[in-house]
């Protein structure tokens, strides 16, 4: 099942009802255009404002930016090995299913009627991005796409849900 692009206010909402941590998490999704695997695989030792990181699905690297002011909020709630620590088990990383289990619940909270998971927010960092440029072979290298097929369902979500009902 395919998850929804989340509508400005939606996000807000979803946002503001996460546990601390989870927030966080989908603070840097929409920072960076990462999965939500690839954000809980970050390690303290190698956090910085730039770096490299090889994505989980695809093995591709890629340069992302967290600024400093992400950076430090991470840093304060980073643990000794991992940024997002387990619950129950220091030594491994919290789990997408955690997190997606947290923006399930506050969705449902908000009674919003899309389908909304993490990779929504995938979606909304795709559609964002196209906003702000224009420019979808942008979007798609920022995606890391390999087909534009891929990138233009993204970045056209916003005009499929405005289209279907859901508009601002």
């Amino acid at each position: 099942m395919r998850t929804d692009y989340l509508l400005r206010q939606e996000l807000k909402c979803v946002l503001a009802a996460l546990t601390p941590p989870n927030q966080l998490v989908i603070e840097v999704m929409l920072r960076t255009g990462l999965r939500v695997s690839d954000v809980l695989r970050l390690r303290t030792s190698a956090l910085e404002a730039r770096m490299w990181i090889t994505e989980g699905k695809t093995r591709k690297r890629r340069q992302i930016g967290l600024g400093e002011a992400l950076k430090a909020r991470l840093e304060a709630q980073a643990g000794e090995v991992w940024v997002f620590e387990g619950r129950k088990d220091p030594a491994k990383h919290r789990t997408r299913q955690a997190v997606w289990h947290d923006v399930k619940r506050a969705a449902k909270a908000f009674r919003i009627p899309a389908n909304i998971g993490t990779h929504s927010v995938r979606k909304t960092y795709a559609v964002e991005m196209m906003e702000r440029y224009g420019d979808i072979e942008r979007v798609r290298r920022a995606l890391n796409h390999d087909r534009m097929e891929t990138t233009v369902i993204y970045a056209l979500a916003d005009h499929l849900v405005k289209k279907r009902g859901r508009g601002r």
